[in-house]
């Protein structure tokens, strides 16, 4: 099952943690033609598997959650304040 870094659990929370966003909110991850695409979903999809760790909840839709079984998932904020996510695989 992926997992979250310190860095990503913290910013899948500052992303979900807002007065006008549902309790439900996460990350969802899903394929995309070229890799994956990631955004902010108020709650799963049918079929998503879900990732809660920390307080962070992510979302994965099927494909998603079959390539990234056995992965990490990092965040950070780069030198222009642009958010990035990687990952990497599990030790």
């Amino acid at each position: 099952m992926l997992t979250l870094t310190e860095n990503a659990c913290t910013i899948v929370k500052q992303m979900t943690d807002a007065p006008d966003v549902p309790d439900s909110a996460g990350l969802r991850i899903t394929q995309a033609e070229a890799g994956f695409a990631v955004a902010a979903a108020e709650q799963a999809e049918p079929g998503d598997q879900v990732v809660e760790q920390d307080g962070a909840t992510v979302y994965l839709d099927e494909d998603a959650a079959t390539q990234l079984d056995s992965m990490v998932l990092d965040a950070g904020i780069d030198d222009t304040g642009t958010l990035q996510f990687g990952l990497m695989t599990q030790a």
